[in-house]
């Protein structure tokens, strides 16, 4: 894990604490276990670690599991892990998702405004932040070859069989919160949604051997 001068906010940290992978069933450790291969084979290589989340709108999966597989990586001291998102199809970030990353503590600022706000997403002072819009898998934003692209949702990952310059395509996906969108459970199941993204991903990083 980082060391005590080059933390993550205390609040995030503190959620992290909370995680139980533990309680994450064999059969999805089996759905986990390629992406755990792929990070721990750039990693003994000393090679950059690019993951790309790829979901249909890039509004809500795709941009959690960026922001906790980035979060994770510093976690757990992994070097060289660069996350990224898509979509296939550019909409927006969904408000729900920028408020539910705030209130697990990290500093989220909307650098502009418009149909497709971009956000800076910061989870430690001296890191980079991570800047969330939505954009097409393909954007010049994402990277163009040698990562793992990851399929959070299932209408991605049967509408793009094959995903341009990637090294590896994994599907992982998970259920979508927007059911929930404009109802009293609607923050509890975004939060459910990110925490489980977050577990998921604790268990992957913890994995590694760097």
């Amino acid at each position: 894990m980082i060391s005590s001068q080059d933390t993550l906010y205390s609040e995030i940290e503190k959620i992290i604490k909370t995680l139980k992978p533990e309680t994450i069933s064999e059969e999805r450790k089996t759905v986990l276990q390629p992406l755990i291969e792929f990070i721990q084979t750039k990693a003994s290589n000393q090679q950059n670690v690019i993951i790309s989340f790829i979901c249909t709108h890039n509004s809500r999966r795709s941009h959690l599991s960026q922001v906790w597989a980035q979060t994770m990586a510093k976690y757990f001291n992994i070097k060289n892990v660069f996350s990224y998102s898509g979509g296939t199809e550019a909409t927006a970030l969904f408000p729900m998702v920028a408020e539910t990353l705030k209130n697990s503590g990290f500093i989220v600022n909307t650098l502009s405004e418009g149909k497709n706000p971009i956000y800076s997403i910061k989870y430690a002072d001296n890191d980079a932040p991570i800047i969330g819009f939505s954009k097409n898998f393909g954007d010049d934003f994402n990277p163009k070859s040698n990562f793992a692209a990851i399929m959070t949702c299932s209408q991605a990952d049967d509408a793009c069989p094959f995903i341009p310059g990637a090294e590896q395509r994994i599907p992982i996906t998970f259920d979508d919160p927007k059911a929930f969108d404009q109802t009293p459970q609607q923050a509890e199941k975004y939060n459910e949604r990110s925490l489980q993204i977050a577990t998921e991903l604790f268990y992957i990083f913890s994995q590694i051997n760097s």
